[in-house]
């Protein structure tokens, strides 16, 4: 009777089309959680790898095809492609969806290397029951019943969810809610090694409360963000910093807060604690997944939100930002040649790339027609350092020794004689992290230090291009032990890898050099995906 009282109810306003890389990623998740409950177990690894694999080649076509249809936008002065979707939840606009591509690539080629099971007498990298002490009857039972922890590929597909959600998030709670989808499944991943389990689970737990740590910053921050402009969309906080019209102390304190979230996530000093012990303890497979679809979803939630939210406040963050891209780079560079586990020098390593990256976001430069832009740049270096990262750590995974992976630097000598496609393909990973021209890295730290240098500070790049030459010292140090060093005792144990293994090292390595050789097509998708739509 109270019907014609009642205001009518209309459904949220979803373009499905746009998000439906989001959706396919979600369908493959869902359906790998339905494959544990109803598929026998004798089967269920092959079955859950190729749900994975094909849901995020399904979500490659799809991110390709919404990339073509994002139509052309005016905002704040600079061209930019795409839309707000999803009741103003997500952004999907240029730099966003050249991320999915980037995230997708980046699962594909590690799922690929989760799939492998040649290395451990048919088994995969995974144990088969976490619970089990090393070494106990309990283990030994479940390796002699080939009992896998098959969960890792939906527990891995909806980390990729959260990362996709994170990198094109529109509003801080959707944010939030997204670094906890991608964070939970990669805090469980990194304890389920089948070897080193001790050194596995404690890098879980400390990856797990130190997130925990930084999402509590994050959300603070995005609270008191709340109550500076009163809404969680980005846009609409933007309008309020440049009005000005509250109170600096309370966004001075948001923005830090949630700056200590976001750098935690991209390894940066003093922000790094955690990279070396979980690069080391996690299961190799999950480390390149983590390095480099974290960083770079990382990475560009960071720059929406900077370059967004508080673009017009760049004067009260970025001096804080150089600082930190300083001190990163200083710290990554120096540690790393004290290194002699391989992990730990690629976990420092990846700390150093985090302070070159944040080169070329202090810049804060827009690009013209003829420069590259700071978003532009960080694309394409996160581009390069997540193939050369993926390639090399799936050469860690093939030198090994009766413990599982020899790690430690002087198993390596005299690998150039014992496998010179393995050496020689690590080699060019580490040249191309060093920046040697005709390598990938070069391009990408030419790209970065570009847009900082079009932004007028010099400064950071004469700085970035002194702790490069410093870095460059650990590359070459191993790839001069790899060729140049005999071997002690009876050298490096090469095992036998298969298509999977060998498609992602070959892949990755043409690609470096692809990309240092003809940049061009990569630096113009970066370039021409525009600016963040608000």
């Amino acid at each position: 009777m109270f019907t014609a009282d009642l205001p009518p109810i209309t459904g949220p306003d979803v373009e499905y089309s746009l998000i439906a890389p989001i959706l396919i990623i979600t369908a493959a998740a869902v359906l790998g959680t339905l494959v544990e409950a109803l598929v026998p177990r004798t089967r269920r690894f092959g079955v859950q790898a190729a749900v994975a694999v094909v849901g995020v080649l399904a979500a490659i076509g799809d991110t390709i095809w919404v990339y073509q249809s994002l139509d052309a936008v005016k905002g704040g002065g600079h061209s930019g492609r795409g839309q707000i979707s999803t009741e103003g939840a997500l952004s999907v606009d240029g730099p966003g969806v050249v991320t999915w591509l980037l995230l997708l690539v980046f699962a594909l080629l590690s799922f690929l290397l989760f799939a492998e099971r040649r290395l451990e007498g048919g088994l995969s990298a995974f144990t088969g029951r976490a619970a089990d002490a090393p070494g106990s009857a309990g283990e030994a039972e479940a390796t002699a019943a080939r009992i896998e922890h098959t969960e890792v590929f939906p527990l891995a597909s909806f980390a990729l969810l959260g990362m996709m959600v994170f990198a094109t998030a529109n509003d801080l709670l959707t944010m939030f809610v997204a670094l906890e989808v991608l964070s939970l499944p990669l805090y469980l991943m990194c304890g389920l090694a089948r070897r080193r389990r001790l050194l596995s689970q404690e890098a879980a737990l400390k990856y797990f409360l130190l997130g925990a740590f930084s999402s509590v910053f994050f959300l603070y921050g995005v609270a008191l963000a709340y109550g500076y402009a009163g809404s969680f969309e980005l846009g609409r906080i933007a309008v309020a910093v440049s009005s000005r019209t509250g109170s600096d102390t309370l966004l001075l304190a948001s923005i830090a807060l949630m700056a200590v979230g976001l750098l935690f996530k991209i390894s940066a000093v003093p922000f790094h604690s955690w990279t070396p012990d979980v690069y080391q303890g996690a299961p190799t497979p999950v480390t390149a997944f983590m390095a480099a679809g974290t960083k770079t979803a990382a990475f560009v939630a960071l720059l929406r939100v900077f370059f967004v939210a508080f673009g017009g406040a760049t004067w009260d963050w970025r001096p804080t930002i150089w600082v930190i891209a300083v001190v990163t780079m200083f710290l990554g560079a120096l540690v790393s040649i004290a290194q002699t586990d391989v992990k730990r020098m690629l976990a420092y390593s990846s700390i150093a790339h985090a302070g070159f990256l944040l080169v070329g976001f202090a810049g804060a430069y827009v690009g013209t027609t003829d420069r590259i832009s700071s978003v532009s740049s960080v694309l394409f270096y996160l581009t390069v350092y997540g193939i050369a990262t993926i390639g090399a750590f799936a050469i860690v995974t093939l030198i090994r020794d009766a413990g599982g992976e020899a790690t430690h630097l002087s198993r390596w000598a005299g690998l150039g004689k014992a496998s010179p496609f393995l050496a020689g393909s690590f080699a060019l990973f580490m040249l191309s992290f060093a920046g040697i021209p005709l390598t990938s890295g070069f391009i990408g730290k030419w790209a970065v230090f570009s847009a900082a240098w079009s932004g007028g500070y010099w400064p950071l790049v004469v700085i970035g291009v002194l702790m490069s030459a410093v870095a460059a010292y650990f590359y070459v140090r191993v790839i001069v032990l790899m060729f140049f060093t005999d071997p002690v005792g009876d050298g490096p144990t090469i095992a036998v890898p298969s298509v999977l293994t060998t498609t992602v090292i070959a892949a990755t390595a043409a690609a470096t050099v692809f990309l240092g050789l003809v940049p061009g097509p990569m630096l113009d998708l970066a370039q021409h995906a525009g600016t963040f739509v608000r």
